[in-house]
């Protein structure tokens, strides 16, 4: 609903900016993002595969194909298993064609249609091998919705053993809705597998690889850390449909197939064709979070099913395998190529190690029978890899009896890093903007790990990712920031959602088959993602920290590196606001600074795939005189100020009792 603006002032407000006294530093993983494959996130989004089902995996196992005749041909499709034979994919289709005229064949739909653009180029690839006498070629073709023909190959497999074979083709035409169909011509059979279809412009052109349009968005961001692989896929339902990392690398077509838990997680978003074929694999997680400058953060099973759902345990007596998939994490990440998964790290196209320094140990666990198989993990993991930070959880909710619990415990125990999650109303991110201003500062350091404003209610399908959210998330995180000495990361979520694959609302990034965008709370993470600091400092009014007063909140930093002064401003309120801001400790600041403001009258305003920057920032100059900065702050808006100088003054003040400095907070 839009708001009506008066346009009037309250007077000017005036803010003490005091870059000589810092209180703490910014960690360089301070904002970063949070991937899960929930919303078709993975197959049928960031991961380029077109095709669905490729290798007859799913739980159906024709699921996504169709029968085609053409000019009345006839033949058959069986699915022949083999069970042990090929444990990982052991499934192919044997298509039998018994017609001389006409074609007989299969046609796959994709995940809600194949996103083709015109002029690009589509790499085809299947696993094939002939029946003995058979010499059947294949002719592969893209179709438009319309089943107009957008391009075609012709692939003839040779011989009766399976052997890989390719053909590109250059679309002409771009359809949103485009299949793949693929006929056998004249008669015989044919044995197929691993039938697959990638655009060439997938980012850095790597081969099978992702979306180029998702991933810039999120190097856009120049992300301090990348979690992965979520989040609830973690848990599974069911200790069997756990993520078991494992099974996610070396040769795609050996890692195993498995539902998704978010196939019928939700009534109103059943989803019967959700699976994982793990194209995108932890080898490749590694791969983006290096690609997009970002720590790798991987999250393990730790025993324990989601307690949503069956809430199963493995008997602590039987913890031993997944301590040793921790452990052995650790070495396919940071091993040499000598070691034992350091080397199949290396022979898949990486010898270096990536460096990992975090792990958390489970996703959204609570209760006593998460803090014994905790106490497990932590034992066994810091006395091999004491300096790899272990990131422990709080629960789903951020208060409760599940909360207290933990918050208690993992302090007594001396966590590195407690993992907060919070799904709330607008109003609740506004209130609780001072959340961290008393928390100790000697205690376990906080992640943020997963939060959004639900503008509805918690899992609502009627979320909307409008400006009324994101401007409560603003709002907030200039409490996360200014408390940055205690929290030392923090990530929206979920990242992406499909528009026509999606089961929970709100999402970062939304996306169809050819396009992608970012809301305005992506906008508002990207901000603060590229405007942070190094070291905090105090922004007050009043000898107070700014954190909702007239609806105003504020954090402010510094960047050693650049000699800038960053601060952040978030009015809250439907009126504008004058604001002076007294600079202290900025030496020979330069006469022109620069102000990015997002802002809007109409709090229900929303991005879309006709309009993807309806809201998103303008950048202006301001100027500086006399250490002092004048700003209007509009109603409903985020403000990121940035003023250079020669030089920032000597600091004065640091962080060391419980609570820090009451000057920084």
């Amino acid at each position: 609903m839009a708001l009506t603006v008066s346009g009037q002032t309250t007077g000017t407000k005036t803010f003490q900016v005091k870059a000589d006294q810092v209180y703490g530093e910014i960690a360089p993983t301070m904002y970063g993002v949070f991937f899960e494959d929930i919303n078709l996130g993975a197959d049928g989004g960031i991961y380029a595969e077109l095709v669905k089902n490729r290798s007859f995996e799913f739980e159906t196992p024709l699921m996504g194909w169709k029968e085609l005749k053409q000019n009345n041909a006839e033949g058959s499709l069986l699915v022949h298993n083999r069970g042990e034979l090929n444990g990982a994919n052991p499934r192919f289709l044997r298509l039998t064609s018994k017609s001389d005229n006409g074609g007989y064949g299969i046609l796959n739909e994709g995940f809600r249609g194949m996103g083709i653009k015109k002029g690009e180029q589509y790499n085809f690839t299947v696993m094939a091998r002939q029946q003995p006498g058979s010499n059947l070629p294949m002719v592969v073709e893209l179709l438009s919705a319309k089943g107009e023909k957008l391009g075609s190959a012709t692939v003839t497999p040779t011989g009766t053993d399976w052997k890989k074979y390719e053909a590109s083709i250059t679309a002409s035409g771009t359809d949103p809705k485009a299949q793949l169909q693929v006929i056998a011509k004249g008669k015989g059979a044919l044995d197929l597998d691993m039938i697959s279809l990638f655009p060439k412009n997938t980012w850095k052109n790597r081969p099978n690889g992702l979306r180029a349009d998702m991933v810039q968005l999120l190097a856009d961001m120049k992300p301090g850390f990348l979690r992965f692989p979520g989040g609830c896929i973690v848990e599974g339902r069911t200790l069997d449909e756990r993520f078991q990392w494992k099974k996610t690398i070396g040769e795609v077509a050996n890692r195993a197939t498995l539902v998704n838990r978010w196939n019928t997680e939700f009534k109103h978003r059943h989803t019967p064709d959700y699976f994982q074929t793990f194209g995108l694999g932890f080898f490749e997680y590694f791969q983006l979070a290096e690609d997009i400058g970002a720590a790798p953060l991987p999250i393990l099973n730790c025993g324990m099913a989601c307690q949503f759902n069956t809430g199963e345990v493995v008997p602590l007596d039987q913890m031993d395998p997944y301590i040793q998939d921790a452990l052995d994490l650790i070495e396919f990440a940071n091993g040499p190529a000598t070691s034992e998964w350091g080397k199949i790290r290396a022979q898949m196209g990486h010898p270096a190690p990536f460096n990992m320094k975090y792990l958390g140990v489970g996703n959204e666990q609570w209760g006593e029978q998460y803090v014994e198989r905790y106490k497990i993990f932590e034992k066994a993991l810091k006395a091999k890899y004491p300096d790899v930070k272990l990131i422990t959880t709080t629960g789903p909710f951020p208060d409760g009896p599940e909360f207290d619990y933990l918050n208690k415990t993992m302090r007594s125990l001396n966590a590195d890093i407690i993992d907060e999650h919070y799904y709330r109303a607008p109003e609740w991110f506004q209130q609780n903007a001072t959340r961290y201003d008393n928390y100790d500062r000697k205690g376990p350091k906080i992640f943020a790990g997963e939060y959004a404003s639900q503008t509805v209610a918690i899992a609502s399908p009627e979320n909307k990712n409008n400006w009324k959210g994101a401007l409560s998330e603003a709002a907030f995180m200039t409490g996360l920031e200014r408390n940055a000495d205690v929290v030392v990361m923090a990530s929206y979520a979920p990242l992406f959602a499909h528009e026509e694959g999606w089961q929970w609302t709100p999402d970062m990034i939304w996306v169809n088959n050819l396009q992608s965008f970012g809301t305005p709370n992506y906008y508002v993470q990207k901000l603060f993602s590229t405007n942070v600091g190094t070291h905090l400092v105090p922004i007050q009014r009043n000898n107070a920290n700014v954190t909702g007063q007239d609806n105003l909140f504020a954090s402010a930093s510094i960047n050693k590196k650049t000699n800038e002064l960053i601060l952040k401003v978030v009015n809250t309120s439907d009126k504008a606001q004058d604001g002076e801001f007294v600079l202290t400790g900025v030496k020979n600041p330069q006469s022109k600074g620069t102000v990015q403001k997002m802002r809007s009258s109409n709090l229900g305003q929303m991005n879309s795939f006709a309009d993807p920057k309806a809201l998103s920032p303008v950048q202006e100059s301001i100027s500086v005189k006399n250490n002092r900065v004048k700003l209007s702050l509009e109603p409903y808006s985020v403000n990121v100020i940035k003023v250079k100088a020669s030089s920032l003054a000597n600091n004065t003040a640091t962080s060391s009792s419980k609570g820090g400095s009451t000057q920084g907070r």
